[in-house]
């Protein structure tokens, strides 16, 4: 009887010891794996047989051009290893892990983890027996008809060197077979037909960053339901968009699960990126996002085509694409991007401070009525500015739809009290409610306000309404053009970066500085209000703001206190 060997234990031993370098989220997952061998109080036993049996298929599979096997990497094996070797304690047929998010660089031997995870529940696959459905999956029908021809042209060089699984597959060019239990792989697509019984024992994710919506994944979890020990397995690098589902839900909650802050035991995540964009400039931690490089015989080769497409993409200005590809880096697609995600991350408070009191301006940007209504509260700390924000949200079409089509879910901010979705049946922006809260917020806080500074498109009504009730407010139209925003949009971002402006881990606020695009005329720059449309109405808001507060003497600033105070004088 052939015995399988545990895979996993040199790979452990030397990123904990520190002789192999990888990302923080390589080695949060291998500190989790190894303190999960401890653990007595749960369903799931570490089955080492089972994972050398899954590693030692995958590195049977022939590589189609050449014909020869490729042995996996201490990193594969790793990953392929954990995903196999934990299953039920009283039922090995079931797996531990149900869900998987991987992430690294391109060219890091991702063919070989997508194809043999699918042909290994193909040929053997035990849960269910029978009628196992397969999917390679990917945002639109080329992309996933790529991955579905690499699987195919696995097989077929396993068939050509072992008689037996030719005789128990069948090729077609939508469908692969297995004859003796029925199972299938095939293509799928957000763009394609669903099939009759529809059931997706295994689901391999492609690039899921270029997904725009949930709706892939949302259509694969609906036909899992009753299956035990389904797999849904996205497998993705880095990319150029910061408000799709990847980067906004599956990212931070793979870190989430692998910092121990969300405890998921059936979801395993294995993330490779470079820790900080510096360490781009140290050629020595390329392999945080490249674990290829652990290969002996592929580092220098790797580590050559890193440095010469970094050197080009540093002339011919490039950079960004390179640091999304190759190092694993989320970044804005455009050059004009007008913030990074870097200075805006950089630049959040690790706790809200306390704002009871503060001199404060408040920036309106009034949506159209299937918009956001945002109202971004700017208050002067002790040597910063501290920003927050609060949206009304419509729902006309039905909140749902908004949600797909802005890419934004209001109904989880709405959860975090950063937003509320309008109550009206007609699903219209409640301009008695959006005062309502803008009084309580002022008067709840005791705030010295300095300004409502608004945007006058649509701000009527509200304007009415405050000027009747509270006529000390001081009321601040702010024009938006390039001649009176590019300035204070400029003074912004510089002040991000200086750290003279803070904000809260508001996301709706995160999302609107992510897609926010400046656009240039003859009086400067300012933010391009009809790319993105209302998904940058709460940065606008902020920018509304900041326009006028960023001029104010703060130095110098007399409250009350101070003026009945000892040490001021006649």
């Amino acid at each position: 009887m052939i015995k399988f060997i545990d895979p996993t234990p040199n790979f452990i031993r030397r990123v904990l010891d520190g002789r192999l370098i990888t990302s923080k989220a390589v080695k949060q997952a291998v500190v989790r794996q190894q303190s999960d061998l401890q653990r007595k109080d749960w369903r799931w036993v570490w089955n080492p047989e089972l994972a050398g049996k899954a590693v030692k298929f995958m590195e049977m599979l022939p590589e189609p051009k050449t014909g020869k096997v490729q042995p996996l990497a201490p990193f594969q094996k790793f990953i392929i290893g954990v995903l196999y070797g934990w299953v039920d304690k009283d039922d090995k047929t079931i797996r531990r892990f149900t869900d998987a998010f991987i992430s690294m660089a391109r060219k890091n031997g991702k063919s070989l983890l997508i194809s043999g995870v699918i042909l290994y529940e193909f040929l053997f696959g035990k849960n269910p027996a029978n009628k196992r459905q397969l999917y390679t999956a990917a945002n639109d029908r080329k992309q996933a008809n790529i991955v579905f021809g690499m699987v195919k042209d696995r097989l077929q060089a396993l068939r050509r060197k072992d008689a037996e699984i030719k005789r128990m597959t069948k090729i077609t060019r939508d469908e692969i077979v297995n004859l003796n239990d029925g199972s299938i792989i095939r293509s799928f697509s957000r763009d394609a037909g669903l099939v009759d019984g529809y059931e997706p024992h295994v689901a391999v994710v492609d690039e899921y960053a270029n997904a725009k919506t949930t709706d892939m994944l949302e259509t694969l979890a609906s036909g899992q339901l009753l299956l035990p020990s389904y797999l849904t397995f996205i497998i993705s690098t880095a990319g150029f968009d910061m408000n799709v589902p990847m980067y906004t839900q599956n990212y931070p909650y793979a870190k989430k699960v692998l910092a121990g802050e969300e405890i998921a035991d059936r979801y395993f995540a294995f993330i490779a990126e470079m820790n900080s964009i510096e360490d781009v400039d140290d050629e020595r931690l390329w392999i945080e996002a490249n674990p290829l490089m652990d290969v002996d015989i592929l580092h220098d080769q790797i580590h050559d085509y890193l440095a010469g497409k970094l050197k080009q993409a540093r002339v011919d200005g490039s950079l960004n694409s390179k640091l999304v590809k190759n190092f694993n880096i989320w970044r804005q697609a455009s050059e004009d991007s007008y913030l990074d995600t870097e200075t805006w991350d950089n630049s959040e408070v690790d706790e809200k401070p306390d704002i009871r009191g503060t001199r404060t301006w408040l920036g309106i940007d009034v949506g159209r009525t299937s918009d956001i209504f945002a109202i971004d509260d700017l208050h002067l700390m002790e040597g910063y500015f501290y920003l927050d924000g609060y949206g009304f949200v419509a729902s006309k079409g039905g909140i749902e739809n908004k949600i797909k089509t802005d890419r934004l879910d209001y109904l989880a901010a709405e959860k975090r009290g950063e937003c509320e979705i309008t109550q009206l049946e007609s699903g219209i922006i409640d301009n008695d409610r959006v005062y309502e809260w803008l009084e309580d917020f002022i008067e709840r806080n005791d705030l010295d306000v300095q300004g409502i500074c608004y945007d006058p498109f649509q701000f009527g009504p509200l304007l009415t309404t405050i000027e009747k009730n509270h006529p000390e407010w001081k009321m601040i139209a702010v024009r938006q053009g390039t001649l009176t925003l590019s300035m204070p949009t400029k003074q912004f971002r510089d002040d991000l970066i200086g750290g003279k402006v803070k904000h809260s881990n508001n996301e709706l606020l995160r999302n609107a500085a992510m897609n926010a695009v400046l656009m240039s005329d003859n009086n400067g720059v300012r933010i391009n209000k009809n790319k993105y449309s209302n998904k940058i109405d709460m940065l606008d808001a902020a920018l509304d703001a900041y326009a006028i507060a960023f001029t104010e003497d703060t130095d110098n600033y007399l409250d009350d206190d101070s003026v009945f105070s000892d040490e001021f004088g006649f």
